[in-house]
């Protein structure tokens, strides 16, 4: 058995020198333990930060792996643009300490039902309009090759999609190979109702959350409720999130749980119970 140290993951390993004593399974065994703890070396240098340790303790890494495909959802249809909102503040979070620019793709379909993005929107949700391209394609094919040109050029930090239609699993693997040794965060936007199965690291579904206001009844901070539904290596969980203070211009993270909801534990627990006179 190999005993590997906290503070550093050393592992040597090579079939063709291994005692005769271990067998195929022995073999298999030990790099299912050791696997997992090396893809998580890995992307823990690169892995974007929700800055929330009760989402990050979810994801291998501590946060979003960069080299690797995100998948976002909404429950319905109308919470479709707070689902974008949310992944446009992930992207615009990832240009922080970049000098690339970002890449947002989206197909015809997407644009008749939600409406072209507004430089002045896409800037209140921390993306600098200077440094998004944005690109409108007529189908969701030339939106998966425009994504992994840009990822096998290496030009960009960050890219996102919106998809109108599905992604099977050759086309997923595909973008996830390009993402591979990019460095750079690759989120794709997808309907509802599409649930094939696809090489996407994390999915998460997003929906819209009641906005946080002021004494004056105003808005002040967009939230949503989100789940991570499936994570390579990690766990699924639920919370509901509110975007930082925008006092705060130099926030080092764009999200913090909501107040009394920042246990986790709160949103899944049981129905509290009315209470009962004694006696």
């Amino acid at each position: 058995m190999m005993v590997v140290p906290d503070r550093e993951l050393e592992v040597s390993f090579s079939v063709q020198r291994m005692e005769s004593r271990f067998n195929r399974s022995a073999v298999l065994a030990h790099l299912r333990q050791i696997l997992p703890a090396l893809e998580a070396r890995a992307s823990a240098s690169s892995a974007l930060s929700f800055g929330i340790p009760a989402i990050d303790r979810h994801l291998p890494g501590g946060g979003l792996s960069r080299d690797a495909l995100h998948e976002f959802t909404a429950p319905a249809a109308i919470d479709m643009p707070a689902a974008f909102g949310f992944m446009a503040v992930l992207l615009g979070h990832t240009l922080l300490g970049e000098k690339g620019p970002a890449l947002l793709a989206l197909s015809g379909r997407d644009r008749v039902d939600f409406g072209q993005p507004y430089a002045h929107g896409l800037g209140g949700l921390g993306i600098p309009p200077g440094r998004l391209l944005l690109l409108e394609t007529a189908t969701d094919v030339q939106v998966l090759w425009a994504i992994e040109e840009a990822l096998r050029l290496r030009a960009v930090s960050a890219v996102a999609g919106w998809l109108g239609g599905k992604l099977d699993l050759n086309a997923s693997r595909r973008l996830q190979i390009a993402a591979e040794g990019s460095d750079a965060l690759l989120l794709l936007l997808r309907p509802p109702q599409a649930d094939e199965p696809n090489a996407a690291t994390t999915r998460w579904r997003v929906g819209a959350a009641p906005a946080a206001r002021d004494r004056f009844g105003c808005f002040t901070r967009w939230r949503w409720r989100i789940a991570l539904e499936r994570c390579r290596n990690g766990r699924p969980g639920a919370w509901i999130v509110e975007s930082s203070d925008p006092e705060l211009s130099d926030a080092a993270h764009p999200f913090s749980l909501v107040g009394t909801l920042a246990d986790p534990a709160l949103l899944l627990g049981p129905e509290p119970q009315p209470l009962r006179r004694a006696g």
